[in-house]
């Protein structure tokens, strides 16, 4: 998290935001977070997240575009984790940090089950998959509800993210970014295949109930992107455990594709660019563990395991996934 947000998160704060959304003492307790303070707190029978950002991160209107998105997906059917009302009937409450700036405080029905990771099953990889596709079909039609509330594309600030936090041995990896973006850009944004996605929607932010239902949350990086984007994310993420990686990309994607198509029509062309994505998710979360960590002492597992060799695989060009992605083709 942001230094300066740290800095200018208090008590007063968090005891002005249970009042705003009637939460009292021994109703909530925090979780663990990385860019926001959470927290769940409970009424009556039902549980809640209360998410506590800040405007140094998005902007009150961005905030406002994320809740209204979430809230429209879930009117149309898709199950996602509902924003709700403070007790002044506000999706978004603005408290005033005397900095200058301002926390943005949401509510959400904290979506039921478990997180997937002794779930997972090929049924599961294709409810995950038309899951994604419902969210993209309603995608196609979405319009926010004010204009100011347009959640970025892709690509707003990310080429100066991926420049800051990488330092200046990275040269390389810097190119490579740029090249692969300026190629991504150079595909069709038509209604078919660019649209609001969640950029985001890896195991981490989702949970699975007992009847098999996937309910997804965290849409904080939601922005206009490729669909095939989300996909590639996706597989990025859940491929990470696997002993032979070929071999469940070929499992899993024909499970996840079967299941996305039955939501969503998907062109076969768009198979081949699941590579280019894929890398750019790779550089992102390189310049990210930059910026968290000294890259040559990771106490973190997951991060030391994904920094090991990374240097090198995209200098050189290895593909994320060693896969022939069209293959896949027989699957839409």
């Amino acid at each position: 998290m942001d230094k300066q947000i740290k800095d200018r998160y208090n008590e007063t704060i968090l005891q002005e935001a249970m009042r705003r959304y009637g939460i009292i003492e021994n109703q909530i307790h925090s979780l663990d977070a990385f860019e926001s303070f959470i927290y769940e707190f409970e009424r009556g029978s039902q549980a809640y997240i209360l998410r506590i950002s800040h405007s140094l991160r998005r902007s009150e209107p961005l905030v406002h575009g994320e809740v209204n998105w979430i809230n429209y997906l879930a009117e149309g059917g898709v199950s996602v984790a509902r924003a709700i009302l403070s007790e002044s009937g506000k999706l978004v409450e603005v408290i005033e940090d005397k900095r200058g700036g301002a926390f943005l405080v949401t509510a959400f029905v904290k979506a039921q089950g478990q997180a997937p990771w002794d779930l997972w099953a090929p049924e599961l990889y294709e409810s995950y998959g038309e899951l994604i596709g419902r969210i993209h079909t309603l995608s196609k039609n979405y319009k926010p509800n004010q204009v100011d509330w347009k959640r970025p594309d892709w690509d707003d600030e990310l080429f100066e993210f991926v420049e800051r936090y990488l330092p200046a041995s990275e040269s390389i990896a810097k190119k490579k970014y740029k090249d692969i973006c300026n190629h991504v850009n150079t595909l069709a944004k038509d209604r078919e295949s660019y649209g609001l996605t969640h950029q985001d929607a890896h195991g981490s932010n989702l949970f699975v109930d007992g009847k098999g239902q996937i309910t997804l949350f965290d849409f904080d990086e939601c922005a206009y992107n490729w669909f095939i984007n989300d996909i590639a994310v996706v597989l990025f993420y859940i491929v990470q455990d696997a002993e032979d990686w070929r071999a469940f990309t070929d499992e899993f994607m024909s499970h996840f594709l079967r299941g996305y198509v039955r939501a969503c029509p998907l062109d076969s062309r768009w198979l081949k660019e699941i590579p280019n994505f894929l890398k750019i998710r790779e550089i992102e979360l390189y310049a990210v563990l930059h910026r968290d960590f000294d890259v040559n002492h990771i106490d973190d597992e997951w991060c030391a395991r994904f920094m090991h060799g990374r240097k090198s695989r995209i200098e050189n060009d290895v593909p994320y996934i060693d896969f022939d992605f069209e293959s896949l083709a027989a699957q839409l």
